[in-house]
């Protein structure tokens, strides 16, 4: 396939539906051995999983089996990163959907105007759904604001630049009746995901993020033994 070819199958609502449809059958997977072999994370690490997916399908479902289950035979920097990355994905996926909606459906801005609006969403959500699993886990609310301010600051500025960029270039002149807003909203998600992930191995290096807890513990944990 050509890059002219891959370029129209993205901006047709053929591509779309062929996108969608492998991303409801991820998403369908995840659910699915969340629910039977990894009962055990806390709700809200659940639903992190899970929008990851929402947000980039097969790639979130390879980064999940990778870094998020229980199976996976050892931690390492590269996952804990990749768990790191998930937690301000899931809620700055949350913003930037909703920005866009916002910003381009309801108020009709330019494309200066979107990217502030979605900015400003994606770092309130994803900020708090990296807040929301860490007091779940029973850390203090003023100690998870002190300790996750500067490091997700980092970790979801690079992520949104990256995917507000990739977005206005990709489908910032189209509209929301055509392919090519949503393909393009798809696509920067996942490059902001992969944009993040070396920005939070660097910050879980330097001891400015924890990396998230690793799943076989979680599974200890809940059940009552020590790893």
């Amino acid at each position: 396939m050509s890059l002219d070819q891959l370029q129209a199958f993205i901006d047709s609502w053929v591509g779309l539906g062929v996108w969608l449809a492998l991303v409801a059958a991820s998403v369908a997977w995840v659910a699915y051995d969340l629910r039977t072999k990894n009962s055990h994370m806390a709700s809200m690490m659940q639903w992190v999983w899970i929008l990851t997916v929402l947000y980039s399908g097969p790639i979130g479902v390879l980064i999940y089996r990778y870094s998020g289950r229980r199976q996976i035979p050892a931690d390492n920097l590269k996952r804990k990163g990749f768990r790191s990355v998930a937690h301000c994905y899931s809620g700055c996926g949350i913003g930037e959907i909703l920005g866009v909606i916002i910003a381009v459906g309801i108020f009709a801005v330019g494309n200066a105007w979107t990217a502030a609006i979605t900015f400003i969403l994606a770092y309130v959500f994803g900020f708090a759904l990296n807040l929301g699993p860490m007091m779940q886990s029973g850390t203090p609310f003023m100690q998870a604001l002190k300790g996750a301010f500067l490091a997700e600051t980092i970790s979801i500025a690079v992520m949104e630049f990256v995917a507000i960029t990739v977005d206005i270039n990709l489908g910032g002149q189209s509209t929301m009746s055509d392919a090519l807003f949503w393909a393009s909203l798809y696509i920067s998600l996942s490059l902001g995901l992969f944009a993040a992930w070396p920005a939070n191995l660097l910050l879980i290096k330097f001891g400015l993020k924890g990396g998230m807890a690793d799943p076989r513990d979680m599974e200890a944990a809940a059940s009552g033994h020590c790893h």
